[in-house]
């Protein structure tokens, strides 16, 4: 049997009492620990991006006004080698892609800084017209459309590309790149320049991609430093997880 001492109660108290006021000290700290490795996770290794329309359906969903999928980004990959055709990329549109892009961040001056700060961190989108294609030809290609299947051709050969389910359309003998009417698929040839790439929605009917932009100084193509990432996965909605193919669609 042991016997306590009349100010052991007080002394468990203060014990109590430092314990309290040193967690609320440690909050902070742990805030700001939080930030700075979401800051370099983001940065270096990988991010989180909504898909805003329908331009890679069925792959991607997207559409205005509707819950878009949400596919992570790793930016590892191409720290050691260029992206590949068939790969899907997250990339910054390049001047003339922006014409119809708007800021999303305030006209208010500090709420606009708040906005940047929470970008920093993820808890803000990057004010960037940041957009997601596949990358059908790279530096030093010719790509075209159609042969007599209506199939894109990179340097003369068709590419195998299961993923296209929504495209315009090419009737051998009544609708091609040759007759009257002609069809929507037919475009080129382009050679892309080295160190761009030509990237093309999956929904080839409903796609603002290189075949729209064409006529600028790039002619339609875009630089491998302005893309961010590859996508890798859908993370949401849970009825949509799973991975992103990235197929050799030059293999024929």
């Amino acid at each position: 049997m042991t016997s306590e001492g009349p100010n052991a109660g007080d002394d468990a108290g203060k014990s109590r009492g430092k314990k309290s006021r040193s967690f609320w000290r440690e909050i902070p700290i742990l805030i700001l620990v939080a930030l700075v490795l979401s800051f370099l996770l983001q940065t270096f290794i990988a991010r989180v991006y909504l898909i805003p329309s329908e331009s890679m359906e069925p792959t991607l969903h997207g559409c205005p006004g509707c819950t878009g999928d949400r596919i992570v980004v790793e930016k590892i990959s191409y720290r050691f080698g260029d992206p590949e055709p068939g790969d899907v990329v997250v990339f910054r549109g390049p001047a003339s892609w922006s014409e119809n892009w708007d800021s999303t961040r305030s006209s208010n001056v500090v709420i606009r800084g708040f906005q940047e700060v929470g970008s920093l961190v993820g808890l803000v989108p990057p004010d960037e017209n940041d957009l997601v294609k596949r990358v059908i030809a790279t530096g030093g290609q010719t790509v075209e459309c159609c042969d007599d299947q209506g199939r894109i051709l990179v340097d003369g050969k068709p590419l195998d590309e299961p993923y296209v389910t929504m495209d315009f359309p090419f009737v051998p003998g009544a609708q091609t790149c040759d007759t009257a009417v002609r069809s929507g698929r037919c475009f080129g040839p382009v050679t892309v320049p080295e160190g761009n790439l030509w990237v093309m929605g999956d929904n080839r009917s409903n796609s603002s991609d290189s075949r729209f932009h064409v006529s600028d100084e790039l002619q339609g193509t875009v630089p491998v430093d302005n893309v961010i990432g590859k996508a890798t996965f859908i993370v949401l909605p849970p009825s949509r997880w799973g991975t992103i193919s990235s197929p050799d669609i030059q293999q024929q």
